[in-house]
């Protein structure tokens, strides 16, 4: 079967330069990994075939032959690698830098540290106008002693004799080579002869880090920010880990978010609700003049513009919804209370043009009857 044309393979033009080169063999890498692919032979194939290109015409020298005579020009170097070069050497190879996996070719595997979460608790104050704040993290960190290597200062790691500094040994049984583990130095590819003291030839060293953290305006529960390279420090000089703030806002006594609104409650008097009038509402800006219309009825929302949150993720504003209530007067005298009775009373006569709603449902509860006995 004839082999297609490596610059189609990897689904770049002829002029492509060597990241652009690089770029595409990992996109198709991990999109036909044996491992994610498992039990799939074209998938396989498909991988087997971007690295034979990304081999070829990432060579200045294979490039050059190849776009002068075609395949024919690389034929002797474009066969396969070396025996028990598996699909786990070519990801650990390219993939490396990204995932943290191991180095081999005698140099000490690397490791990225672990990510670390932290659980900040903010007032809605500070959640709405944006804070830093200063946090406590326990973690690893790299030991000063040794720069992380995990060996005594004035020495350095040894190349593991057992695999030449590879981190893997090969055992060969009748046809088979099976490829494991470095039982002595454990795939690192080195030994550590004189251990550092204060890590104990681990290269890192418990601490408590004090990591400002920078909270932006608008942030709300559940969201969650990166602080990058503040995780736990990698293995052997490999990079360190994120750390991830996760906020959770508490519970205000006086307002409720929803998004970027905020909802409260506003207890008006009962000669309020029915002939308007005007009375101080709080913000988080400070108090405001909130009208209110006449003849409100309780649970009314009454809207104050641009008085809510800013978006973390944009320029726009939420609002501020007063939801009110009317509050029964408690504590009558009686002049108050037979105040109160003549007004019923002049109401009364006036039907539902003062109760439209206790009129309807009232409407509506003898509707009900009626039809239970008929």
């Amino acid at each position: 079967m004839a082999k297609r044309d490596y610059y189609e393979v990897l689904g770049v033009s002829k002029n492509a330069t060597d990241a652009e080169l690089k770029k595409a063999y990992r996109r198709l890498a991990m999109k036909y990994h044996p491992d994610r692919n498992e039990g799939d032979a074209s998938a396989e194939v498909k991988f087997k075939e971007a690295k034979e290109a990304h081999d070829i015409l990432s060579d200045e020298r294979k490039r050059a032959a190849y776009d002068q005579f075609g395949h024919a020009g690389v034929d002797n170097s474009a066969g396969p690698g070396p025996v028990g070069a598996g699909v786990g050497d070519i990801f650990d190879s390219v993939f490396g830098d990204i995932f943290g996996g191991g180095v081999r070719g005698g140099r000490q595997r690397v490791y990225r540290g672990a990510d670390l979460r932290y659980d900040l608790e903010l007032s809605l104050e500070d959640a709405v106008a944006g804070t830093t704040i200063k946090i406590r993290v326990p973690k690893l960190v790299e030991c000063d002693g040794c720069g992380g290597s995990g060996a005594k200062k004035g020495s350095i790691p040894a190349t593991c004799p057992t695999c030449s500094g590879q981190g893997q040994v090969r055992m060969q049984q009748g046809f088979f080579s099976l490829q494991q583990t470095c039982p002595q130095c454990r795939g690192q590819g080195k030994i550590i002869k004189d251990p550092c003291s204060q890590c104990r030839g681990q290269g890192r060293v418990k601490d408590t880090k004090t990591i400002s953290v920078k909270v932006p305006p608008g942030v709300d529960n559940g969201d969650r920010i990166r602080l990058s390279n503040e995780g736990e420090a990698g293995e052997n000089g490999g990079p360190p880990g994120d750390m991830y703030v996760h906020v959770n806002v508490k519970e205000h006594r006086i307002f409720t978010r929803d998004d970027t609104n905020l909802y409260c409650d506003v207890p008006i008097s009962y000669t309020m609700a029915a002939l308007g009038g005007e009375l101080e509402v709080p913000t988080l800006g400070g108090r405001v003049k909130l009208k209110i219309p006449a003849a409100t009825q309780s649970g009314k929302l009454l809207r104050l513009r641009g008085k809510g949150v800013k978006s973390v993720r944009s320029s726009s504003k939420g609002d501020l919804l007063c939801r009110a209530f009317v509050e029964t007067p408690i504590n009558l005298t009686k002049e108050q209370k037979n105040l109160l009775k003549e007004l019923e009373r002049t109401m009364g006569e006036g039907g539902k043009k003062h109760s439209p709603h206790a009129s309807s449902w009232l409407h509506g509860v003898k509707k009900f009857f009626d039809e239970m006995t008929s």
